[in-house]
Formats: C-alpha cells, sequence, structure tokens
C-alpha cells in the first residue's frame, strides 16, 4: 500500500496503471467511490470495496469474480447505527481487531510519538459513524480473499484483462450519449 505526498494528476498517470488491486472503503450509502476507482479498474487493478457509489455499477458490470466485495449493505448502515454501541460489539466479536486497536494504543506503529494514533483508537470505540468496527472483520476477510487470488499471477492476469474488457460500459461516448438521451433530451449533430 502506497500514500504518496502530493497526490496529484500526474503522478496518478503512473500510480493508476500500476496497480493490482483498487481499494474503495468507503461506507455503504455514503456515495464515496467515484471517478477513481473507475480509472483503476480501466487499467487492470481488481477491486476489493463495499457496495458503494460506483462500486454497485462496477461490480455488475466487470462480474463478482474480479471485485471482492466487503462490508455492510445501506440498508444494514442505517440498522446498525440504531445501536449506539454497534462499535463496541463489533470490536468485542474480533480479536483480531481488539489486537490492531491495542498496538496503535501502545504506539506500536509511531514509537517516537506513542499517543499518535489515540484519537483514532478513541473513534473507533466510541464515535464510529463510518462503521470501520463493523466492516473490519468482512475487509480482512475479502483481503485474505485478495491474497489467495494474487499467487497465481495467471489467474491474476487473466482476471485483469477482463475486468478491462468490461468496463468498456464506462466509457465516455456511452456516458454523453446517455446524457443527451436521459438529461438532457437532445440528439447528437452528428
Amino acid at each position: 500500500m502506497v500514500y504518496p505526498p502530493n497526490y496529484n494528476v500526474t503522478m496518478a498517470e503512473r500510480l493508476i496503471p500500476a496497480a493490482d488491486l483498487s481499494e474503495q472503503i468507503s461506507t455503504a450509502g455514503k456515495e464515496a467511490s467515484g471517478t477513481g476507482n473507475m480509472k483503476l479498474s480501466l487499467n487492470g487493478a481488481l477491486t476489493i470495496g463495499t457496495l458503494d457509489g460506483a462500486n454497485v455499477e462496477i461490480r455488475e458490470h466487470v462480474g463478482a469474480d474480479t471485485f471482492f466485495l466487503f462490508g455492510l449493505t445501506a440498508e444494514e448502515v442505517v440498522e446498525r447505527r440504531k445501536d449506539a454501541h454497534h462499535a463496541r460489539h463489533a470490536i468485542m466479536d474480533s480479536q483480531k481487531l481488539q489486537d490492531v486497536l491495542q498496538m496503535l494504543a501502545e504506539g506500536r506503529f509511531s514509537p517516537d510519538q506513542p499517543d499518535r494514533y489515540h484519537g483514532v483508537v478513541d473513534r473507533v470505540w466510541h464515535h464510529d459513524y463510518f462503521l470501520v468496527a463493523s466492516d473490519f472483520a468482512s475487509y480482512d476477510e475479502a483481503q485474505g480473499k485478495v491474497a489467495e487470488a494474487f499467487r497465481n499471477a495467471d489467474d491474476w492476469a487473466r482476471k485483469a484483462a477482463r475486468n478491462t474488457a468490461r468496463m468498456g460500459y464506462f466509457s465516455s461516448d456511452r456516458a454523453v450519449r446517455g446524457y443527451m438521451k436521459e438529461i438532457w433530451s437532445t440528439d447528437s449533430a452528428l
């Protein structure tokens, strides 16, 4: 995983074609994913993601075999938020998540600043609006499937090629024609 500083279009032109996996981890129902995941898919990256935003359409077109689905549905998100202690329940149900939060709290990933991630830990335990804790176990399981699939380089390459080919639906030509008909109610000048 890479977190590049000063990410911009020039950097994206290099990184997007090099990506093997597109991580689209927004909470279902928040519509956070958009053209970035389309660009990654068009360039062959398989997707791990929730049923949110453009992910829904991408999964429909590329197929479930090239999309590693995890997380709650939008309807489940609404229901889960009704329980004020949803995060605590999810954390207590997952030893792995407890271990991760403990390592963050201890400063394992920031030894020079051990309290650096205390705010993250507090938010996950007490103010988890985006249901990170609730999606964690499903995300972890999906990452296991990604790792397993990636071990077979030939199969991964076939899936990446199919993924790119099936993204044709998202071409700008089709999108403009759709806008012309459904939104602008006009015909082509050509």
